[in-house]
């Protein structure tokens, strides 16, 4: 028997122009943190940190506690865990308006505050031109376990 407790995760970015059509769709992996690790034990835990609740793109790469170049951080649209064989599974979905985070986006990562907080997990990718006229979702999809 052998117990695994690893955090896996892949990030789902789509990009659409103002009429809704797909500009560029990616499946990219991510990094957890030292940090993140840390807070899955905290949230297992009785100590109270605050939940993951936004979500933030920038124009550089991450550090191993932030965004290189943060452009913009949202709330989070949702946060569910999935069902059935997937019921280890957390997913994020973070979305981006016409207007709202406009730039050459390389670097995504997820956060316990509005502002600063802990950075649970990151992803640097090939750049993703966002217009002023597009939206972006990312949908970051976190496995526990290998079972």
């Amino acid at each position: 028997m052998k117990d695994n407790l690893g955090i896996k995760g892949k990030l789902h970015i789509i990009l659409r122009d103002e009429f809704g059509n797909i500009k560029d769709e990616r499946l990219i992996h991510n990094t957890v943190t030292a940090l993140g690790d840390a807070h899955v034990a905290d949230q297992l835990s009785d100590h109270g940190n605050a939940a993951m609740s936004h979500m933030a793109i920038g124009t550089g790469t991450p550090t191993a506690t932030a965004l290189q170049t943060e452009l913009d951080r949202n709330a989070l649209t949702s946060t569910t865990q999935g069902t059935a064989g997937d019921d280890n599974d957390v997913v994020y979905i973070g979305d981006w308006a016409a207007g709202d985070g406009t730039g050459a986006i390389t670097e995504a990562g997820i956060f316990n505050g509005a502002s600063a907080g802990t950075m649970f997990v990151s992803s640097s990718f090939s750049v993703i031109n966002k217009g002023a006229a597009d939206t972006l979702k990312i949908t970051w999809t976190l496995t526990l376990g290998a079972t």
